[in-house]
């Protein structure tokens, strides 16, 4: 079991919080963690990763990369700190809580879930917030 979390922005965030969320939503799932790596980045990174492997020119809040298939998760997800701070001012939720709730959401993906209409969309949204409701710290 390999779990890699790294910052590559000057802005603090409770990396072992995140690391116990990111572990709690993949057991859950029935899933555990083989070999995950989460990179908290910015705009300008996660808009280069947007581009390179999505054909997307612009930021985005989180791109998630499976490598394995079956219950021993094995890939990635970049997750944006400036896309996360402008999200939580845009729906008036703490910078804090809008991290940890797209965190969910990568891990999630990470399981399987996907977003691509709006009925995996309200599932997922569904199950993060019950994953943030039940967060102690």
């Amino acid at each position: 079991m390999s779990l890699e979390l790294y910052n590559t922005t000057r802005r603090d965030i409770p990396q072992r919080e995140l690391e116990a969320i990111i572990e709690s939503v993949i057991e859950a799932e029935g899933c555990a963690v083989g070999t995950v790596t989460a990179v908290y980045c910015g705009d300008r990174m996660i808009r280069r990763i947007n581009r390179e492997f999505l054909g997307h020119d612009y930021p985005t809040d989180t791109i998630t990369f499976r490598y394995s298939s079956g219950n021993d998760i094995d890939g990635e997800f970049y997750i944006s700190l400036d896309v996360i701070g402008k999200n939580a001012r845009r729906f008036g939720a703490g910078f804090e809580n809008e991290l940890f709730r797209v965190t969910i959401h990568s891990a999630l993906h990470l399981t399987g879930y996907d977003d691509g209409n709006d009925d995996s969309r309200a599932v997922m949204k569904e199950k993060e917030d019950a994953y943030l409701s039940r967060l102690s710290f």
